[in-house]
């Protein structure tokens, strides 16, 4: 009977003081700071003890005072300044309990925004998969940094390096979005336009909204928080954009080991020793090596061509073409689908040939282009990427 007692009483007794939990997360792991229903309760007991030892005490004291002493003006003055004193007691002991009730509902709150701003980070994460580089650049505090804290400095810990963490998002984010797109320029290509022409969207929830304002009332998190996060998405969306179109263009060398003999531009002419225009790369190397793809694509042409000998053309899309010559073999025919680096031809001199060579030229829009700049672009574009 009494044991049941007991147990009723506790349970009305911690009902007041529900347990709150802290979650921090960590390179994966989740560490629980609880501030239990039984410590509360411990603390309010001993503030609660020790204001009816107070009060008992003082009440004792009184009762003496007035029982010997009745009707004596410096008792009742006396007794006077006592209840004065319980009721400060008092006072004191409400103003305990607010304030250990407010502190467990502020730690609580302020949990749950750390817990909105992880919720903001891991969607933020989840845009980027694939995305090796980020991994490297943004790397959470271990686990161990949070050790041995109260639950206030721990949740402080945690925003903190959630800051740090968008920042070095939005660095790195920013710093490759930027590479990206000087690489493509160099090649004399328009980012924006390369990605306006596949109908690129630019990312989904965070970078949609409208505002910061509206982008902190959908993730429940602070503006500047959510303007950082946003930030750091939208440059990250056309990181990956550029990214994908890259791997779409001529940027690879279309053989391996050979040497460049010649370049784009006016030279002499190897045959009338007059000065001509020669609109592609030439490279050198022994008989039969193959030649490569340097983009996906589809074959557009396959046979002689005036002063090219045996040639292959392929179609990038986008306006794009490269074009193969002095060929001594083939091995893809029109209408194939090729991919980066498939081997497409080995190397010959055929055509107007003084020896075994890859004629290669690239076309943009109908007009040859300095491949020379493409193959500098997909070095930039391979260096922005790792």
């Amino acid at each position: 009977m009494v044991g049941d007692a007991i147990k009723r009483w506790r349970g009305r007794a911690l009902a007041y003081f529900p347990e709150r939990h802290l979650y921090i997360r960590s390179e994966g792991a989740v560490r629980a700071l609880t501030l239990s229903a039984e410590r509360q309760l411990l603390i309010a007991t001993a503030i609660v003890g020790v204001a009816l030892w107070l009060a008992v005490s003082t009440s004792a004291a009184l009762v003496g005072l007035v029982t010997g002493v009745q009707g004596d003006p410096a008792a009742n003055r006396l007794r006077a300044s006592y209840e004065r004193l319980i009721a400060d007691r008092d006072a004191r002991l409400n103003r305990a309990l607010a304030q250990l009730d407010q502190h467990g509902n502020s730690i609580e709150a302020l949990a749950q925004s750390t817990e909105r701003r992880h919720e903001a980070l891991a969607m933020l994460l989840t845009g980027a998969q694939g995305d090796p580089g980020l991994g490297k650049a943004i790397t959470p505090a271990s686990a161990s940094a949070f050790v041995g804290r109260t639950p206030a400095d721990g949740v402080a810990a945690v925003r903190a390096d959630q800051d740090r963490l968008v920042a070095q998002a939005e660095t790195y984010a920013r710093s490759r979005a930027e590479r990206l797109r000087l690489a493509l320029r160099l090649a004399g290509l328009d980012p924006a336009a390369l990605v306006r022409s596949q109908g690129a969207a630019l990312g989904g929830p965070l970078i949609e909204a409208k505002s910061p304002q509206a982008l902190a009332a959908v993730l429940g998190v602070d503006q500047d928080f959510a303007a950082r996060i946003q930030h750091a998405a939208s440059d990250l969306a056309v990181t990956q954009d550029l990214t994908r179109e890259a791997q779409d263009l001529p940027l690879a060398a279309p053989t391996v080991g050979a040497t460049q003999a010649s370049g784009f531009g006016v030279r002499l002419d190897p045959f009338t020793g007059r000065a001509a225009f020669h609109p592609g790369l030439d490279f050198a190397g022994p008989m039969m090596t193959p030649i490569h793809a340097t983009a996906p694509g589809i074959v557009s042409f396959t046979g002689v061509r005036n002063g090219y000998g045996d040639t292959v053309e392929i179609d990038h899309g986008r306006g794009l073409k490269t074009r193969y010559g002095h060929l001594a073999a083939i091995w893809v025919h029109v209408g194939d689908h090729v991919a980066l680096g498939q081997r497409i031809a080995a190397m010959g001199s055929t055509g107007r040939s003084t020896g075994p060579h890859l004629h290669y030229e690239v076309w943009v829009d109908g007009r040859p282009q300095n491949p020379q700049r493409f193959l500098e672009a997909g070095d930039d574009v391979h260096q922005a990427t790792e």
